[in-house]
């Protein structure tokens, strides 16, 4: 009874107890869970899938090739010796040499370079672009919707790698072509055609946000359609818009690597994936030296993949209905 009842025989009543009836504390003062955010319900999703943790692995290692290719390899890639060509993976040459004794293993990182740029460069681009002319169409609609809605299908109606073709033939490079103004046509090429894609996803999200209660609260406000659109409207309707360009920017590196292999891509002295697949498919090398195919084709399609795993994982991670 001493656990129970005082020295006056009154029960132990909690602290904070008046005549007997317990006080609960506000809501506001009760211990709640913080609010979770969509970048925090997506952050957890993509933590807990293996497929996120191999495609950043992958990237980063690419990235890394593009950015410092350096760190893998102390050879030069146009240090060419004619009398060893086409030879065999060796302790000199961990990827054999090509036709022109050019190390592979050397070529194949610095090809990293031009292959990824063409591909950031390009996505970047086309979501600017389809970002801008759907925002404009989905918030004005009317005839301008009708207008850009119209122009940009032409453009749609037209395959990427025909049209990508059709431009680079137009535009030819040479070798005395500038690097940099090599991977500008390919990127033109390539989000002239692609552009299309993003703009119909922004503009139906748009179209979608546009009669939400915050964005009307906003407009009542009297906030200027400048304010609304880029406060309100663009940042709750670009969650498609990354998605969709992640997976895209794959598909870009393996058209920049078709075109190419064409020969009407990236250009000596640009080295890219593209070029050496073309170099290593001609008759009879890939029987008498595979690995200036095998090496080169296995990085392009880890790396186009790896981009493809990513844009997936970050669809399933920020779409709720797939959760």
């Amino acid at each position: 009874m001493t656990d129970t009842y005082g020295s006056n025989s009154q029960p132990l009543l909690p602290e904070g107890a008046i005549d007997g009836i317990v006080r609960q504390p506000p809501l506001d003062e009760q211990s709640a869970a913080p609010a979770r955010s969509l970048g925090a319900d997506a952050w957890e999703a993509m933590r807990r899938s293996p497929l996120f943790w191999i495609s950043a692995a992958l990237i980063v290692i690419f990235v890394l090739m593009a950015a410092f290719p350096g760190l893998f390899t102390n050879k030069d890639p146009y240090d060419c010796p004619l009398e060893l060509a086409r030879d065999a993976p060796s302790a000199d040459a961990w990827f054999g040499r090509d036709l022109l004794g050019c190390d592979v293993y050397a070529r194949t990182i610095y090809g990293a370079r031009a292959s990824i740029l063409v591909g950031v460069l390009t996505a970047f681009v086309t979501a600017v672009i389809g970002v801008g002319i759907g925002t404009t169409g989905g918030y004005v609609g009317g005839w301008l919707d009708t207008l850009l809605s119209r122009t940009a299908d032409v453009f749609f109606a037209i395959p990427l790698l025909l049209g990508g073709i059709l431009i680079m033939f137009t535009f030819p490079s040479d070798y005395d072509t500038p690097y940099m103004v090599v991977i500008g046509k390919v990127v033109f090429a390539l989000a002239i055609l692609g552009w299309p894609n993003i703009f119909r996803l922004m503009r139906s999200s748009v179209m979608q946000v546009n009669p939400l209660e915050y964005v009307q609260a906003a407009r009542a406000l009297g906030g200027s359609p400048w304010r609304v659109v880029t406060s309100h409207v663009v940042p709750n309707s670009m969650v498609p818009v990354i998605v969709v360009s992640t997976i895209d920017l794959g598909a870009y590196i393996a058209a920049e690597a078709t075109l190419s292999f064409l020969g009407i891509g990236l250009r000596p002295p640009a080295i890219s994936w593209g070029q050496a697949i073309s170099e290593a498919s001609g008759l009879g090398y890939i029987r008498a030296a595979p690995h200036m195919l095998i090496f080169p084709s296995v990085f392009l399609s880890l790396t186009v993949l790896a981009f493809i795993m990513m844009g997936e994982v970050v669809r399933d991670a920020m779409d709720p209905k797939l959760r």
